[in-house]
């Protein structure tokens, strides 16, 4: 209905989960490398909790869209089951058949199960079970979730089980019961709320998805959004539909501070009142209990007075407490508008500033080659030592990664360009486009830049995944190393074991470079102490600034 008044070419705010409209926060970026993690490695339990409408659905369908070819997967939408019902559907989801005499026995699914991670493991193949609404299986049925885990081989489990649950399945998980299955989760990822940045954001992505030119949200607007939905994505979703719909019957073509409180009023059934009204009220009651407090002062203080002074005071009117009044909002300080010569440039360069040129000139920063006709970039990049690392993010993050991107920029027009970032200072960044490099304002860029981003990193230790307490390897011992030489600390051998102390060393270095402090060494977390180590032939962002990209 409203979609041609704003010139979109859908609706950008349905609740259905669609993996186009990902919004990778950088929470929702760490959630989803901890489910990949959990793809590619073997053993345990991967854990994923969120509030209702947090976004663990969408994850979970990016994931299933991102699935390695040598993985098979099972999914179970509906947990409510009992132990035999479950072995029945995993059974059904990866295609086991099953004999009518063996449905209602527990040992026989068991065996029919394994006989088919066996012949899977024999092949190379990844065998992942992933279960929804996890918080809704019965304390037996988790018991037997915990039993598949103990089919395995002399070397490696055979199963890994992925729990995607609201936070009732973090209480349920730690019953004395339980504590067996707790014990074997080997990573543990709850997903909150966004922030009013990445509120903001992320309605400002999802505009962009479904083809908005221009802004539709004030930022007034887009203030009130985060403060009548808490940063919810479901519930944002469903205010600023509402919202657009409002807007487009009273013909308004910008969305305020107003529309919103009234469409999530629609929403919540109630009247919502502006963030001043909150304010003004407890002002205007801390000065009225501070005028009887006056009040109360000066009684007290003329008992030295005459009774006709006492009186006479205690006759006087009292002056009625003035309600302050709301101001109205400063228009914040806009950027300046962006060159001409810019988006003439973008113009200019279409033919370099495709997906497939972007990735060439990235792989020709890094040494390496991409081929036209090898397949998917990504996966050329995993051939030649590589990980691809998709994220959302800001300037501030790209300085601290401190590695050549490929940004996403969308002009007015709805057109897109991959743009590679060689270089960055304060005011200005260094673009390759073809086999030129061009410095513009990052000023220009920020106008049509939302946030997304890809660069390449090439991991000391193969494997990109997520290192967390219990896990041991190879990785873990360039991590330890590699903290070791950034802290300062005796460079004596490296564990390969992720104990407390190499967690306390990891929250370290989270907060001293302004990472997600959770004692976990994720992708974000693992690029910048590599970039500190700063490893021989790997590009930095910052220093090519400086000189030729």
């Amino acid at each position: 209905m409203y979609t041609s008044f704003f010139g979109l070419s859908e609706k950008p705010f349905a609740i259905t989960p669609d993996p186009r409209y990902l919004y990778m926060s950088e929470r929702h970026a760490e959630a989803l490398a901890h489910l990949m993690y959990g793809v590619s490695e073997a053993g345990g339990f991967i854990q994923l909790t969120g509030e209702v409408g947090t976004g663990k659905t969408m994850i979970v369908r990016t994931m299933l869209e991102r699935m390695p070819g040598h993985a098979d997967v099972a999914v179970i939408l509906n947990p409510r089951l009992t132990p035999v019902e479950f072995l029945l559907t995993i059974c059904e989801e990866l295609g086991v058949f099953v004999r009518d005499e063996d449905v209602g026995s527990i040992k026989d699914l068991v065996d029919i199960l394994n006989k088919r991670l066996l012949a899977a493991h024999a092949k190379g193949r990844r065998v992942v079970v992933i279960v929804d609404e996890a918080q809704n299986l019965s304390p037996e049925t988790l018991e037997q979730v915990r039993l598949l885990t103990n089919l395995e081989t002399a070397t490696q489990k055979l199963l890994q089980i992925i729990l995607i649950g609201q936070p009732e399945l973090r209480d349920l998980l730690e019953r004395n019961e339980l504590r067996q299955l707790a014990q074997r989760i080997t990573g543990r990822y709850h997903l909150v709320p966004l922030s009013r940045e990445e509120t903001a954001a992320y309605v400002k992505h999802r505009l962009r998805v479904a083809g908005a030119t221009s802004e539709i949200f004030t930022a007034l607007g887009l203030r009130e959004v985060h403060r009548v939905s808490q940063g919810v994505p479901r519930i944002i979703n469903v205010i600023c539909d509402r919202a657009l719909l409002g807007a487009y019957t009273t013909e308004h073509h910008q969305i305020g501070g107003a529309l919103v409180r009234k469409a999530a009023g629609e929403v919540y059934g109630r009247w919502i009142s502006p963030a001043w009204l909150r304010t003004a009220v407890v002002s205007g009651s801390a000065v009225a209990t501070l005028a009887v407090a006056l009040g109360i002062w000066l009684l007290f203080r003329s008992n030295d007075a005459t009774p006709s002074a006492v009186a006479a005071t205690s006759a006087a009117p009292v002056a009625p407490t003035a309600i302050p009044q709301a101001t109205t909002p400063v228009a914040p300080v806009q950027d300046k508008p962006p060159q001409p010569e810019f988006v003439g440039l973008l113009r200019d360069h279409t033919q370099e500033t495709g997906t497939e040129q972007a990735f060439a000139a990235l792989f020709a920063i890094w040494g390496g080659k991409l081929a036209s006709d090898q397949g998917r970039p990504c996966d050329q990049a995993l051939h030649q030592g590589f990980e691809c690392v998709y994220q959302k993010g800001s300037w501030a993050q790209l300085r601290m990664l401190n590695r050549p991107a490929i940004l996403t920029l969308m002009l007015d027009d709805g057109s897109q360009h991959q743009l590679v970032l060689t270089g960055l200072n304060d005011d200005d960044a260094r673009v390759r486009l073809g086999d030129a490099v061009e410095t513009v304002r990052v000023a220009d860029i920020s106008r049509y830049w939302f946030g997304d981003y890809l660069v390449l990193w090439k991991p000391q230790v193969a494997g990109q995944k997520a290192l967390t307490l219990g896990m041991r390897g190879p990785e873990v011992r360039w991590l330890r190393k590699s903290l070791n030489s950034v802290q300062g600390r005796p460079a004596e051998p490296a564990g390969d074991l992720f104990d407390e102390e190499l967690a306390h060393m990891v929250e370290s270095f989270q907060r001293e470079h302004h990472l997600n402090v959770d004692g976990i060494a994720g992708v974000q977390t693992q690029i910048v102490l590599d970039t500190i180590v700063n490893p021989p032939g790997a590009p930095l962002l910052l220093a090519a600034s400086g000189g030729s990209a």
